[in-house]
């Protein structure tokens, strides 16, 4: 099942999580450092999404537990998870299984459509952009952070203070999800015209996007990624959890518009080169540690 997740960590607002950051600080060398929630989320879409089950706690500490994270952790998560509306708690008898609800359904299936949908590699000649100003005095500046954070994780990227562009065609009423916000900003389709190609490298960090693609090659495009790790279920769920941190944080801009030998092409061809191989000994892996109950279908 090709079910996964657009992220976790803190909401920057309601309705969406976000991949939180690597946590370099604890991780072993031979693997990318993943918060808790994001390697749950991404096991999440790998074994529930697209099924009427919910899984045994249990479960989820045997696989966690590959991924180098404490039982005491794994626990934590899920509570938070509960607490957050992304996961549901079922219990039966003296076990306990979580279940997800429509929230959580609704980021991973976005996920699924960024990962196997959208891909990370916009080939489009034919979109034009979206542009968008805005206006909030200084003394609202929580406000102003928080369109930012929303308007960064859609695609946009400033062209000056309060002009902000992204590829293709946004619906911004859905990425702000508040009428207070809507009421300061102003859309409009565009097609810009001379250099797009300087554009572009002025509204967005070029520069980081594609070191984040080669910091995923140099991990994945080896002959044998992560020795080190326990199996294959392990060696996916990092797969898959890395690619989203990468992804993320991609706006997606036309490849005709980026530099020549953009790294993504070759990182999104390791990507899924690397998610068929490991996905037959993933699946039987997890299909052995795997305690679910059937729950009525989420609505």
């Amino acid at each position: 099942m090709e079910g996964h997740v657009r992220g976790s960590g803190v909401p920057p607002y309601p309705g969406v999580v976000t991949i939180a950051p690597r946590d370099r600080s604890t991780a072993p060398s031979d693997h990318p450092g993943m918060r808790p929630q994001t390697l749950m989320l991404t096991l999440l879409g790998e074994a529930v999404l697209g099924r009427d089950v919910a899984v045994y706690s249990g479960t989820f500490v045997k696989v966690m537990q590959r991924l180098d994270v404490s039982e005491e952790a794994t626990r934590s998560t899920l509570t938070r998870m509960v607490a957050r509306d992304l996961l549901a708690r079922h219990r039966r008898g003296r076990k306990m299984y979580f279940g997800l609800t429509p929230r959580a359904i609704g980021v991973l299936a976005d996920g699924a459509d960024r990962l196997w949908g959208q891909g990370a590699v916009n080939r489009d000649q034919q979109a034009g952009w979206t542009l968008l100003g805005f206006s909030l005095p200084e003394s609202r500046r929580d406000e102003r952070h928080q369109l930012r954070s929303r308007l960064r994780w859609a695609g946009f990227g400033p062209l000056r203070s309060g002009l902000w562009i992204a590829p293709g065609s946004v619906d911004v009423a859905a990425v702000l999800q508040d009428t207070h916000l809507l009421d300061h900003v102003q859309v409009f389709r565009a097609e810009p015209v001379g250099d797009v190609a300087r554009i572009v490298s002025e509204a967005f960090d070029l520069t980081a996007i594609a070191a984040r693609y080669r910091d995923f090659l140099r991990r994945w495009r080896p002959p044998r990624p992560l020795p080190g790790a326990p199996d294959d279920l392990a060696r996916q769920l990092w797969l898959v959890s890395d690619w989203l941190v990468v992804v993320r944080d991609d706006p997606r801009i036309p490849l005709r518009y980026l530099p020549t030998g953009w790294p993504a092409v070759a990182a999104e061809r390791v990507f899924r080169r690397r998610h068929a191989a490991f996905r037959r000994k993933a699946e039987h892996t997890l299909a052995g540690l795997l305690d679910a109950i059937d729950v009525p279908p989420t609505r």
